[in-house]
């Protein structure tokens, strides 16, 4: 899942004025009737569209915390260097309200997709305290500081969600069938093989063998069965681009007893801090290798990258929390989606494209390499209105897609 719509758009202005302190951007009439709008809506979801609103909300609530998390990180580096911040917004505007706390104006505004920091100076050298006048390593750290916060949150969400109680499938995974010419026939394995570890690692459940295995694409890794209860360990090569439907190594699983409906038997599990921490940092590093085995397998041939907008993933968000029986088993995997949307945006924070993050590094390295030689400002800015322009197409064509997919009954992405 691939959720580019969901990046931060720092404006590029570099003006010194400052809206008045408490300045809402509108006027009362105005700001009174959008309230008004914005009730009835809200209403008539409650009443006609309850899922909806309830997918909405979790989606809001979670974009908002991970994108406020990433400009916080902007904010608080950009402080520590000295650099004047004019603003940090919770939102996109219209303001609703905002108040000036030292140098700085703290807004809420209208639009709760998002937020920014606009600093003094982001393009052209204004003054000592302009972030263009700044040495390279302290923009640097500045701009990367959102995407290494998005990268690093996600050892909080995991170990929260695995210290929360959370259900997981009980018993180890065995294998169903083996295709013919797969690494696996090569390997050895057979139907009714129950799987003990996969690449050195305890695979307790039939979510870890899957992980696990996908974890070693490209790579020839033990696999440790059992088989007719004697324990033995095979050499399995895990492809980047096997057929659809057969998985990297050409084995389906599942779990080894279930119930007399077909699913799987579960165990509700919490750890204590110092067992979810480690636990947390394991997976989030996991999610990043399978990240990038993501977009290694689509250059190997598995395919392109599917995009889901704010439309599919408020959608999974509320499949996640309805997937609970109950609503406090629903934390969990909530928290779980967070984290790996926060490695999402963080990943693609750091890609060289325009208007992200990763593209203003990309500008300051060139400006590096060629001795401290800058692009002209007014051309930079061109390529990231240029990209901001792609950023909009893309997110109509997404958000138009994945209406078009839930009329017609599709499942999320």
């Amino acid at each position: 899942m691939n959720e580019s719509w969901r990046e931060r758009a720092t404006p590029l202005s570099t003006s010194k004025e400052t809206p008045p302190e408490g300045e809402s951007g509108g006027s009362p009439l105005q700001t009174i009737i959008s309230l008004v709008v914005v009730a009835v809506a809200v209403v008539a979801m409650a009443m006609y569209a309850r899922n909806a609103l309830i997918s909405t909300a979790l989606f809001l609530v979670i974009l908002l915390g991970l994108v406020m998390a990433h400009e916080a990180a902007h904010f608080f580096t950009a402080k520590a260097f000295g650099i004047m911040v004019h603003e940090f917004a919770f939102g996109f505007p219209p303001r609703i309200w905002g108040k000036r706390i030292g140098e700085t104006i703290y807004t809420f505004n209208w639009l709760p997709v998002g937020g920014f920091v606009r600093l003094e100076g982001e393009e052209a050298a204004e003054g000592p305290r302009s972030f263009a006048s700044q040495a390279a390593w302290k923009r640097f750290i500045v701009l990367a500081a959102g995407a290494v916060t998005n990268l690093l949150l996600p050892i909080f969400l995991f170990s929260l969600a695995l210290t929360f109680p959370h259900q997981l499938p009980e018993g180890r995974a065995k294998v169903t069938g083996v295709v013919a010419g797969t690494p696996a026939e090569a390997a050895g394995l057979k139907p009714d093989d129950v799987i003990i570890a996969v690449g050195g690692r305890n695979a307790k459940n039939i979510i870890e063998a899957s992980r696990y295995v996908r974890l070693n694409q490209g790579k020839t890794f033990d696999m440790e069965v059992t088989r007719g209860g004697q324990s033995m360990h095979v050499a399995v090569y895990g492809r980047w681009a096997p057929p659809t439907g057969q998985g990297p190594t050409g084995i389906s699983i599942a779990p080894l007893e279930v119930r007399s409906d077909g699913r799987p038997y579960t165990i509700t599990e919490s750890q204590l801090p110092w067992e979810s921490i480690p636990n947390a940092t394991r997976m989030t590093w996991d999610t990043m290798i399978l990240a990038r085995n993501e977009v290694v397998g689509w250059f190997k041939g598995t395919g392109g990258p599917q995009f889901a907008g704010p439309v599919g993933i408020a959608q999974t968000t509320g499949e996640v929390a309805r997937s609970s029986e109950t609503t406090a088993g629903a934390i969990s995997p909530l928290l779980e989606l967070a984290a790996l949307l926060s490695i999402n945006l963080g990943i693609m924070n750091l890609l060289p494209l325009p208007m992200l993050d990763g593209g203003r590094i990309f500008f300051l390295l060139i400006e590096v390499v060629r001795g401290g030689k800058r692009i002209a400002p007014e051309r930079e800015a061109i390529v990231h209105m240029i990209g901001f322009a792609a950023f909009i197409v893309l997110a109509i064509v997404v958000t138009f897609a994945d209406i078009s997919r839930i009329l017609g009954g599709g499942p999320p992405q």
